[in-house]
């Protein structure tokens, strides 16, 4: 999506080249957050009720990466999603990656007449660099190897003749898995017995050819949707392509937020108070037991710094979840000394100290029994797995299906005690690096 002034209305009164959604991202807005940084691209985050104020006015793009869909639609609410259509149909742009994507697609925004394959039909549970066949555009450029990530996509159907496919999937690459298989692997094993003893599709040649990256026009705005994640960090590809997609350096403003947060005016020190330190090294900890016990079990391992690779029939999208917010609270609490005195007193005027404890509080009252049962459900599954192959979805094991059901809820996207846990932390972590 090279921006092209000359036709993009929300110019007129913009200040700003992007705004990333923020709700419903989780971990995938970290990691976002992360790759635009590294790109060196200009950006604020918004939150769910800045879009139903109007603040989209500032901007000339809005970013929404990756998550459950589902989710995101239901926090934006009606008067959110209108925002963006009129934000997009009144010349400003969308760029949406993975649940970003889906939330355009037919049934969500409608911003294209795309659809996204039922379940049945896709590959479900692809992960890992993929080759991608592009087609000649702006956004490509200085792409020489077009290997990108993909992280468990959706497909799309895209037969509209006023979408341009912009890149299809071509072969993945050795280091990719289908669910826990290494594509090398599942080569040599061969894809149509595993599928058959999974009950999913998994070879990576199904995507062959599949749609990618799409592109398309609603009103005078311009749609970008990517099942690929160029926002994965340290991807230097993805890079390029995100700093391709903001277009030049000239277009950008100097980083004016308007719904940054103001100075604390009760803040009485210049340090992160030590009980709030404490409480956060307390949840640090107890979330390393609970890895360390998928770990020992050989449920998972540290895929990248900020993804598992787990086995198939776990959740671990979840715990990765936990993991990475926490370590990024902890990280941005603790900077260290030779961050300098203006840098640490910015930190610290951030927490509202009595919000932090009481939020800190909640997330602790919470963790302590979603950790215990969590850990029941990893060690009970490790067991089953040792019988007979097991699902994510459902299991004839009655304990296993009633703690699933209270830590996660019945469908795959987030819900249950991980969700009821998952979102004070986000508020505190928002509030911690929104102005960053």
């Amino acid at each position: 999506m090279n921006i092209d002034h000359t036709v993009c209305g929300a110019e007129k009164n913009s200040s700003r080249s992007c705004a990333m959604l923020w709700d419903e991202s989780f971990l995938w807005g970290l990691m976002a957050r992360q790759a635009l940084r590294e790109a060196k691209l200009p950006f604020d985050l918004l939150r769910s009720e800045d879009v139903r104020r109007g603040a989209l006015s500032h901007y000339r793009m809005i970013f929404v990466p990756g998550g459950w869909a589902s989710n995101k639609i239901s926090a934006l609410g009606d008067q959110g999603m209108g925002e963006i259509r009129r934000f997009v149909a009144g010349g400003g742009h969308y760029l949406g990656i993975c649940g970003g994507a889906g939330m355009a697609t037919q049934g969500g925004l409608d911003l294209l007449p795309v659809k996204r394959k039922p379940p049945s039909e896709r590959v479900p549970s692809f992960s890992g660099p993929i080759r991608l066949c592009c087609i000649g555009k702006t956004m490509w450029r200085e792409i020489d190897k077009p290997v990108f990530s993909a992280w468990w996509p959706s497909q799309f159907q895209a037969d509209d003749p006023n979408v341009e496919v912009l890149a299809r999937y071509e072969e993945a690459q050795p280091e990719a898995f289908s669910a826990d298989i290494n594509v090398t692997d599942g080569e040599s094993i061969g894809w149509p017995g595993l599928e058959q003893r999974y009950g999913i599709l998994l070879d990576p040649s199904r995507l062959h050819g599949e749609p990618a990256v799409l592109e398309g026009r609603f009103g005078l705005g311009k749609v970008v949707l990517s099942l690929v994640h160029f926002d994965t960090p340290g991807d230097r590809n993805g890079a390029i392509v995100l700093r391709n997609l903001w277009g030049p350096p000239s277009s950008w403003s100097p980083p004016d937020s308007p719904t940054g947060m103001k100075r604390n005016p009760g803040r009485c020190c210049d340090v992160v108070p030590k009980n709030i330190l404490d409480s956060v090294e307390e949840i640090h900890a107890a979330i390393a037991e609970l890895i360390a016990t998928g770990r020992r079990n050989f449920l998972w391992h540290w895929r990248n710094p900020l993804l598992l690779q787990w086995r198939r029939g776990v959740r671990g999208l979840e715990y990765s979840t936990l993991a990475a917010m926490i370590g990024e609270i902890r990280r941005g609490l603790n900077h260290p000394d030779d961050a300098g005195p203006d840098r640490r007193s910015a930190v610290a005027d951030k927490i509202d100290p009595r919000q932090w404890e009481e939020g800190l509080k909640e997330i602790l009252g919470r963790l302590i029994p979603f950790c215990e049962k969590a850990k029941r459900l990893l060690i009970r599954e490790r067991s089953y797995m040792m019988d007979a192959a097991l699902s994510p979805v459902e299991c004839p094991d009655a304990e296993i299906s009633r703690l699933r059901r209270e830590l996660f809820a019945s469908a795959m996207n987030h819900g249950g005690d991980f969700k009821r846990l998952i979102d004070p932390m986000d508020r505190l972590l928002y509030q911690l690096i929104k102005e960053e």
